[in-house]
């Protein structure tokens, strides 16, 4: 896997306000909620300070994970890519050769994802597979059910 992470300006700066409202606001509330169950006594038997202890081990995880990406971020201007190929920012529609349909996806970063609407991230399995290929070509992924192949239709940048 690179070690960069492709995103655009805006999702680097969703990534970081999300980073700071977890350390800024969540961190401290689950602190406060944990020398409350300190207050109780006992620490062994007491599953209120277990539970948030626990909480605080996933949110400093998680916060680890988004500082991780920040960190990695590699900022793309998706009005400088070359528009001649599919590139990070890419709008194409790709004919399933096996069921004869088309499918649109959008290849996007990190933070930009979404699965429902057809925005995969450039460093997936599909995203890889199409990322250099100009419209006619076909793409030959990799799939845990057998090669997907994809014909590329049509490349557009929006």
């Amino acid at each position: 896997m690179s070690d960069r992470v492709p995103m655009t300006q805006d999702a680097y700066n969703r990534i970081k306000a999300e980073v700071e409202e977890l350390e800024n606001v969540e961190m401290p509330k689950i602190t406060e909620k944990i020398a409350e169950a300190r207050a109780e006594g006992d620490l062994k038997e007491n599953a209120e300070y277990h539970a948030q202890r626990e909480n605080q081990g996933m949110l400093q995880a998680r916060i680890n994970e988004k500082k991780s990406q920040l960190g990695r971020a590699l900022i793309i201007d998706i009005s400088k890519v070359d528009k001649s190929q599919i590139s990070f920012g890419a709008t194409v529609t790709v004919k399933d050769l096996d069921f004869d349909d088309e499918e649109d996806f959008t290849l996007v970063g990190e933070g930009d994802e979404d699965y429902d609407s057809g925005k995969i991230k450039c460093t997936s399995p599909i995203g890889q597979g199409l990322l250099g290929l100009k419209v006619g070509e076909v793409a030959e992924i990799a799939a845990p059910k057998g090669t997907i192949k994809f014909e590329v239709v049509s490349i557009r940048y929006e």
